[in-house]
């Protein structure tokens, strides 16, 4: 029996599940997860640009563009754009450390913004990339020894929602879940590869619990079973992120994030992609999985205008009023209510905006499950599509035993064609046992000849 992916039959299929999903979602949940859009926005506040250890830091210090005057500014940016919303504040070691008079105020603003806002506090072991860097246990007991700090220095029996990592292992992220009670880890940054100072690719882009093999990979069972809600760092445009760091004059980043959008291409241009990025999922994305989540890390030493945030989010206000604006533990926890387990079936559609990488003549499918991940991309110039990532969850995995970037989680074909198995091929050129298992779960993408 031959297998044709047909996009022919996808749009039917979209309208069709669009329109029953959306009487759905009618019945708004005003307390869970179905039926909400949600919207999580973090910050970074450090001393030095990477500090890969408690002792160690590269890159710039960043003192001078840390100041309480930037701090304030900032979070009025944000009452402003998004009256009632919350947000996440994550300290470095050494920002939870510095006793000069700038970091002490700092400190302060932000215990202050807690108890006015609800806003989460908590700790960025290592500045994005602390297994890198580090071993097992030295970021267990990094994390040991800040949380300490911060539910001090906040007071009132205070402890964070949730870890602000980039990237955490998963040992680490069982550590946290087990012995110091924390259920919620922001450990993966979708698609990074090739960029900044850890590749991490192979992931699921919404919420999962971890599988104890590797970070990268959604549990299976309850033996492989970690009870933390691994999240996504930032929402990236799908068109831009199928690349390799900054392949093709691109920046595979590109999204919601300030430097790859307002930096690169202005305010007017770089806040209408990062709009392309939100409707992404808060659009088409609500339609599909029933909720939709964004989420961006903007770190508070960056040289944007705050009044730029503050469009971004007048500008979500605007076009989707119900968006709830939440930490995101608290966000990671109303995951965790609601699924029990990873029974999630994720799919995202996206129509390139033109901008960047964001290619106006592409359109990309993701689907996302338990057992693997797909991405079906099609060239709307010579209407062909093509399978340009597969990655098997149901295959054993495992982390690097020794400190390095190299963490991604490579399957059958991966979307960064890093090597030479990942050039793109048309579904029915997959083998017989991956198509039977795509076909377990879609199988309207599929037809007989």
């Amino acid at each position: 029996m031959k297998f044709r992916l047909t996009f022919q039959l996808l749009p039917l299929f979209l309208i069709v599940f669009s329109g029953a999903l959306g009487q759905h979602t009618k019945l708004k949940n005003e307390s869970g997860l179905m039926g909400n859009r949600f919207l999580t926005f973090n910050t970074v506040i450090r001393v030095n640009q990477i500090e890969v250890s408690r002792d160690r830091s590269i890159g710039n210090d960043e003192r001078s563009l840390h100041t309480p005057a930037r701090v304030i500014a900032f979070r009025n940016a944000v009452a402003k754009g998004f009256p009632g919303g919350k947000m996440t504040w994550s300290f470095s070691w050494l920002a939870l450390q510095d006793t000069s008079v700038a970091y002490r105020e700092i400190r302060k603003l932000v215990v202050g913004y807690h108890y006015k806002y609800g806003d989460d506090i908590t700790f960025i072991p290592g500045a994005y990339f602390a297994n890198a860097y580090n071993s097992t246990e030295q970021v267990n007991k990094d994390l040991h020894d800040a949380l300490k700090i911060i539910s001090s220095m906040v007071g009132n029996g205070y402890r964070p929602l949730s870890i602000v990592a980039g990237f955490m292992s998963a040992a680490n992220q069982q550590y946290l879940a087990e012995k110091e009670g924390i259920h919620v880890c922001q450990g993966n940054i979708w698609s990074q590869f090739s960029i900044d100072n850890q590749d991490g690719d192979g992931s699921i882009v919404y919420p999962y619990y971890t599988s104890k093999e590797h970070f990268c990979k959604p549990a299976q069972n309850k033996t492989d079973f970690i009870d933390c809600v691994n999240l996504d760092g930032w929402t990236v445009d799908f068109l831009a992120a199928r690349r390799k760091g900054f392949e093709g004059g691109f920046n595979s980043r590109m999204g919601v994030g300030p430097i790859e959008t307002l930096g690169r291409y202005g305010n007017e241009t770089g806040l209408k992609e990062m709009m392309h990025t939100t409707a992404i999922h808060f659009d088409k994305g609500f339609q599909l999985n029933g909720f939709a989540w964004v989420t961006n890390c903007w770190e508070l030493s960056l040289p944007m205008e705050v009044s730029s945030l503050e469009n971004w989010l007048t500008a979500i206000r605007a076009r989707w009023p119900d968006v709830k604006m939440i930490t995101q533990g608290e966000f990671g926890l109303l995951w965790r209510a609601h699924y029990k387990s990873n029974s999630f079936n994720y799919r995202f559609v996206e129509k390139g905006s033109g901008i960047g990488g964001s290619d106006a003549d592409k359109e990309i499918y993701w689907f996302m499950n338990k057992d693997f991940r797909l991405a079906l991309l099609k060239d709307k110039t010579n209407n062909t599509e093509k399978v340009i990532d597969f990655t098997r969850y149901d295959l054993p995995a495992k982390e690097p035993a020794e400190m390095t970037r190299k963490w991604s989680l490579l399957g059958e074909i991966n979307q960064k064609q890093s090597r030479p198995q990942d050039k793109p091929v048309p579904l029915d050129s997959l083998s017989t046992k991956s198509r039977a298992i795509i076909s377990s779960h879609y199988k309207y993408l599929f037809k007989n000849n």
